[in-house]
């Protein structure tokens, strides 16, 4: 399957963008925001990571490895929205 590995490189590539654009923005409320996107890209990675490794071996050590991937990956998925949310909406607040 083609859908995972794709996503997989997106998510990466985005992490890193949100990594880079936290080190280049002097607020911080801005770098709060970035640093939550970055963690649901890292999350989506994470995730997507754990499924396409199932879906590759289908072993039942890889699907031990994907059940804890998808835990911490859903985890920083979860996290990560809401971080954002409350961000953006703090964002809106002080700068609307």
């Amino acid at each position: 399957m083609i859908l995972f590995p794709i996503i997989i490189v997106l998510s990466a590539v985005f992490w890193v963008y949100y990594k880079v654009a936290i080190l280049k923005s002097d607020d911080g409320l801005t770098q709060a925001y970035f640093n939550a996107k970055s963690r649901v890209c890292l999350g989506s990675l994470i995730l997507f990571f754990g499924i396409n490794q199932y879906m590759f071996y289908e072993t039942r050590l890889s699907l031990f490895v994907g059940i804890i991937f998808l835990f911490f990956g859903g985890l920083h998925l979860y996290v990560g929205m809401k971080e954002t949310k409350h961000y953006r909406n703090e964002y809106k607040r002080l700068y609307a």
